[in-house]
């Protein structure tokens, strides 16, 4: 009769109960439900609660915390567990009014890593009736949980005192979270060639790799080194490695693989020969090449067929050429491909008797087209004037001139109110700021005279004629910008207007100079007039990277690349990209006071040339379209 009442019971209940029925209502129940299973073997529930039984009977003694309700469980706080060791699972129950069954468990404090309660591997809520802690413990501490069951699902209805409960894990090691030792380096190599990247990572259990392409896993690349046997162009790309283990993961730096397509080499192809020369003896001489070629190739200048030393750059140049210079100078430029010599280049040195009626070579004119405008559009013009003769002044003109362009030679686009200001160097007051030049008969005559084109009397053009003498020997500086901060298309000018009665100890401009913004894509033209009856030796500049280093000046050109022209004949006269260190140059560069390019490898341009009198431009534009600030020099040698 009982043991019928017992099993209508247990047919309500449901399996979760079933399973710890034994530890709810304690040891001696255990014998009863046993006694009441062997009674009921064609019931329907047999199987499950044959299961249930089992299930309790393994948890082994059980035992039960004091207390009106009560946690109970077959393994006493402090549970013992060795790590690395599957451990015997434990269950818990509550035994006592209120709760009873609990329909749900919060599970608080820390759990051993590689242990769970009924799924729980963190603090939080389990739906279920009865609670296990399972699995197999990776790391050694001791480890406080607290443990709360709830009468109804996901903590509903009333609710057990919150007991606690200590898990000690004794033996392995501490977790530590990875920590990488050894960083994947960026790599750049040709289409085809190997890729090894590499990485090491420390960590308590030792961690294991995962590497990524692009924040993407890369599949089965699973070690601490990650190889491309024949990189291909769409292997390019960023590469990482994610090293993991039970106490957390870390990305390393991403490396940035870069494949290059294979380059096919070609033997070097003269572009640029070099061109014979005749000049007087002391004149400088330069022989420029070009050549192309892949890789680039090298240069090694020959003198009569046999190698200058140190004469590797694309240029050659002589200060002072004497009697015994002259010759046949040819440049040899090699590659891995091949080598190609240049047609031979005669040069031929002269006595020059002394012509008492000569009139030294000197610079007359400097001239500029360019974009003009507020800011850093300004344009600025630099000019100094030398000589010997102490207290002496020279005339000059200065114009900028915009309006007239467009009037007289049909340009667009001009700067159509122009604003001159001249200052002397160190000077904070202008000596002189026009707006429109006046249409005065002095200025006229005066452009007349060093053979400027006329300018309409009320157009609004700059001009400044300093009165006579002219300005003292020193520096002076000219700006240009536009009325309004109007911007547009100007050419500024000094002229020489002392006339032909020169001497080598009277004044002379003895550099002339400009600092502009060049546009990407556009070529600034600097030109320059050489004036008197004999040659004048002059050094040429295009400077944009020493801007930027020496003088902290932003936005420069980053490789000038500069090119001297005849204007009268049209012809390339010669080039240079970078100045390469050369030593002639450097001590040319120091005679005439020039500030010093200091860094050799500087991609700087210089020329030092030796002109007949005539009308020159030197053109600079920037290596692959790229534009920035430059300054263009001139300078007499002497």
């Amino acid at each position: 009769m009982y043991t019928n009442l017992l099993l209508l019971r247990i047919t309500r209940f449901n399996l979760p109960l079933a399973l710890l029925l034994g530890l709810l209502q304690r040891t001696p129940a255990l014998r009863l439900a046993a006694g009441a299973f062997e009674r009921c073997a064609s019931s329907p529930l047999t199987a499950v609660l044959r299961a249930s039984f089992f299930g309790v009977a393994a948890f082994g003694p059980v035992h039960a915390l004091v207390g009106a309700t009560t946690l109970v469980t077959n393994k006493p706080s402090p549970l013992a567990v060795t790590a690395g060791v599957p451990m015997t699972a434990v269950a818990y129950g509550i035994n006592g009014p209120g709760v009873g069954q609990p329909g749900s468990w919060v599970v608080g404090g820390s759990i051993p890593p590689g242990l769970n309660f009924s799924g729980l591997t963190a603090a939080g809520t389990v739906n279920i009736a009865n609670l296990v802690l399972s699995g197999t413990p990776s790391a050694a501490g001791s480890y406080a949980v607290t443990l709360q069951g709830w009468e109804n699902r996901n903590r509903g209805g009333k609710g057990s005192p919150i007991y606690s409960y200590v898990i000690d894990v004794s033996g392995g090691s501490t977790a530590t979270a990875p920590s990488f030792t050894t960083q994947p380096a960026s790599q750049t190599v040709s289409a085809g060639a190997s890729v090894t990247f590499t990485a090491a990572a420390t960590g308590t259990p030792a961690p294991a790799f995962q590497w990524l392409k692009g924040g993407s896993a890369i599949a089965g690349a699973t070690n601490p080194s990650y190889t491309l046997a024949s990189a291909q162009l769409a292997d390019a790309g960023s590469y990482a490695v994610v090293a993991t283990n039970s106490a957390g993961n870390l990305t390393s730096v991403a490396a940035q693989l870069t494949v290059n397509p294979v380059v096919v080499a070609t033997a070097p192809n003269f572009s640029t020969q070099p061109g014979g020369q005749s000049v007087a003896v002391g004149a400088s001489v330069t022989f420029t090449a070009a050549a192309t070629g892949t890789p680039a190739p090298a240069f090694q200048w020959l003198k009569g067929g046999s190698a200058i030393a140190g004469a590797t750059n694309p240029s050659y140049s002589l200060a002072s050429a004497q009697l015994a210079d002259a010759g046949s100078y040819a440049v040899v430029a090699t590659n891995s491909a091949g080598s190609i010599t240049s047609m031979a280049a005669q040069l031929t040195v002269n006595i020059v008797p002394v012509d008492p009626t000569a009139v030294p070579g000197r610079l007359v004119n400097l001239s500029i087209l360019t974009n003009a405008g507020a800011g850093a559009k300004v344009l600025t013009m630099g000019a100094v004037i030398g000589g010997t003769t102490a207290a002496a002044s020279m005339p000059l003109v200065i114009r900028a001139v915009g309006p007239t362009l467009g009037t007289a030679f049909g340009i667009a686009g001009v700067l159509a109110d122009p604003v001159m200001t001249v200052n002397a160097q160190g000077v904070p007051t202008p000596i002189a700021v026009n707006d429109n030049w006046g249409g005065t008969d002095a200025s006229r005559a005066a452009f007349a005279a060093v053979g400027a084109f006329a300018l309409p009397d009320a157009s609004l053009d700059c001009a400044y004629v300093p009165p006579p003498p002219g300005l003292a020997q020193g520096g002076y500086t000219v700006q240009v910008a536009g009325a309004g901060n109007s911007s547009g298309l100007v050419i500024a000018e000094i002229y020489d207007a002392s006339g032909q009665s020169r001497t080598a100890a009277t004044p002379r401009l003895i550099n002339l100079s400009t600092l502009a913004q060049i546009d990407p894509g556009a070529t600034l033209a600097v030109g320059f007039v050489i004036g008197g009856t004999t040659p004048c030796t002059v050094l040429v500049r295009a400077v944009g990277p020493t801007l930027g280093t020496a003088f902290g000046i932003s936005g420069v050109m980053v490789d000038p690349g500069l090119v001297l022209f005849s204007n009268d004949t049209g012809l390339q006269l010669d080039l240079n990209d970078d100045w390469g260190g050369n030593a002639v140059l450097s001590n040319t560069m120091s005679s005439v006071g020039a500030f010093a390019l200091a860094d050799p490898a500087s991609r700087d341009a210089v020329l030092v040339r030796t002109l007949p009198p005539g009308a020159y431009s030197a053109r600079v534009a920037g290596k692959s379209g790229a534009g920035g600030t430059a300054i263009v020099e001139v300078y007499e040698v002497r």
